[in-house]
């Protein structure tokens, strides 16, 4: 084996491996944790009363790569190597795992033994946990939820099955855990769990990751690091609730952040959409946060400024949108508060004609043909029906009557693609409505009265590069909500628009346009 292919393919530590196998409990390799310990003053690790906290173990890295720092650091006060390893091991490290399978590994990590309390680790301790505990905890139900993690009874286990309910996020009384208060803590907690039904409607993920956020800040620390999907920033994750996201946009504590658009950048061969990200939060400091943004293209941007700086409630990850958008409040003043303001406010809220418990293919009724009865054109969803359109009668819509004889355009509520950002936006002609696939554009009839070249020029605004652009800003998961069209101005829409005309009317930079046009694909 060549040299060359040898250090290719040659990986001497087995924790970078393990890595790539899971998008849910995703294993942190060495590289990222030592990124993330670089976060912090690094007098901390000279310090022997410095104490460190893992509240959610996977495989010990973070411990481990800790203690190669104290064991350099602390050699001036002790010199002797095992005294220096007693005191690291028993009186500044500490863990708790999150599967009992995950505390052994993490001791395996950080003692080079399974059990602390054998002649095989490098420090001996009177226990078989050490400082790593795992306490197999039950869920505490609440007509039929988890009070704590909000999951379903899924996880009522027998004692041969993992019950998933972590400690650290299932306790009132926290501060007793170790009965200490800590430095730092540090870690990459579980991201979700499945709260949906086994049997009929499709299981649904609830985030948990805020929760071990939440839990960390409440036992004050000196430092808080962690690293989690970024989908919190932009609102776009099932079970965080409004309330948590704005403690976190004006918590100005955190104070530097890397955010990674790819999250294979972070943990190769695992996508986790919208991207990852780490950050550190300081008890004793406020201020502007030192912002990184990683690209796809590993190109590293960066800005210092507050999360919440541009008042519309969510983090404007992308350096570039945030000149583009305020060239935009330059010519159209502050357009991103209030969405009568914006584009959003033409779009409608999801299930428009439909019930929300109303799947489309209750929608028996409907025939393929128009008839006196069935009168109304109905858009489907093609890939189940085999249809673009059916017809269906009046009286089978629930609700939102008056919209029906509106001139609207329909655009799907969820495209996978992020090269197109949006699906491809239709006319809706009067006497028409469209099932859950589908948002309607112009379907307030006290406000929304457009003729059909109006609704056309929507069509070629919504098309152009610009406009997909500055959805994509918000929209970072296939669902697209009328919240993700906050950071599109209005326009005139007498008249149809290209993206040459936006370009100019908001003056934006070669330089500017270059960088929308590689992001996003032409629409046809």
């Amino acid at each position: 084996m060549s040299e060359s292919l040898f250090n290719k393919v040659y990986n001497p530590d087995v924790l970078s491996c393990l890595a790539n196998l899971s998008n849910d409990e995703v294993f942190t390799p060495p590289e990222i944790v030592n990124q993330m310990l670089d976060l912090l003053p690094q007098e901390l690790f000279k310090n022997p009363d410095t104490t460190f906290l893992d509240p959610a173990c996977k495989t010990g890295v973070f411990l481990r790569e800790i203690a190669k720092r104290l064991i350099k650091g602390l050699e001036p006060q002790f010199p002797d190597l095992q005294q220096r390893l007693d005191h690291i091991f028993k009186k500044q490290l500490f863990g708790i795992a999150i599967t009992e399978l995950t505390s052994l590994l993490s001791r395996r990590g950080l003692y080079c033994s399974k059990y602390p309390s054998s002649d095989f680790s490098v420090v001996k301790f009177d226990n078989a946990e050490g400082n790593i505990r795992f306490k197999r905890i039950d869920h505490t139900w609440v007509n039929g939820r988890c009070k704590y993690c909000g999951t379903n009874k899924t996880y009522d286990r027998g004692e041969e099955l993992e019950t998933h309910a972590y400690e650290f996020i299932h306790t009132d009384n926290l501060e007793k855990l170790f009965n200490m208060k800590f430095d730092v803590i540090i870690s990459n907690p579980p991201y979700q769990l499945n709260v949906g039904n086994t049997s009929g409607n499709a299981s649904k993920a609830r985030a948990i990751y805020q929760d071990f956020i939440s839990q960390a800040i409440k036992l004050s620390p000196r430092y808080l690091v962690m690293i989690t999907p970024s989908r919190w920033m932009t609102r776009s994750t099932e079970g965080i609730s409004d309330e948590w996201i704005d403690y976190m946009l004006n918590d100005n504590r955190i104070r530097i952040m890397h955010d990674y658009i790819d999250s294979s950048l972070c943990f190769p061969g695992v996508d986790i959409m919208g991207g990852v990200n780490y950050f550190l939060w300081d008890r004793d400091s406020q201020g502007e946060c030192e912002y990184y943004l990683h690209t796809e293209q590993n190109l590293v941007l960066s800005k210092k400024g507050y999360l919440n700086a541009s008042g519309a409630g969510v983090v404007i990850r992308d350096i570039v949108a945030l000149k583009i958008i305020d060239k935009i409040i330059a010519t159209e003043g502050n357009y991103i508060i209030g969405e009568n303001n914006n584009f959003s406010g033409l779009v409608s809220p999801k299930d428009f004609f439909t019930n929300k418990i109303q799947l489309t293919s209750s929608w028996t009724a409907y025939s393929k043909e128009k008839t006196s009865i069935n009168s109304i054109k109905y858009y489907l969803n093609k890939a189940i029906h085999k249809l673009d359109y059916a017809w269906v009668k009046q009286a089978d819509i629930p609700k939102n009557i008056a919209s029906i004889k509106l001139k609207k355009v329909f655009i799907p509520a969820a495209n996978g693609s992020m090269d197109y950002v949006l699906g491809v936006p239709f006319y809706g002609e009067p006497n028409s409505v469209c099932s859950q696939t589908y948002l309607v554009i112009g379907y307030d009839p006290e406000k929304h009265i457009f003729t059909k070249e109006q609704c056309d020029n929507i069509i070629t605004y919504i098309k152009t590069k610009f406009f997909r652009y500055l959805v994509s800003i918000k929209k970072k998961t296939q669902n697209g909500p009328r919240g993700v069209y906050q950071f599109v101005p209005m326009q005139d829409f007498s008249k149809p628009w290209t993206d040459a005309e936006l370009y100019a009317k908001y003056n934006l930079s070669q330089e500017e346009i270059d960088f929308i046009e590689s992001m996003i694909k032409p629409m046809e």
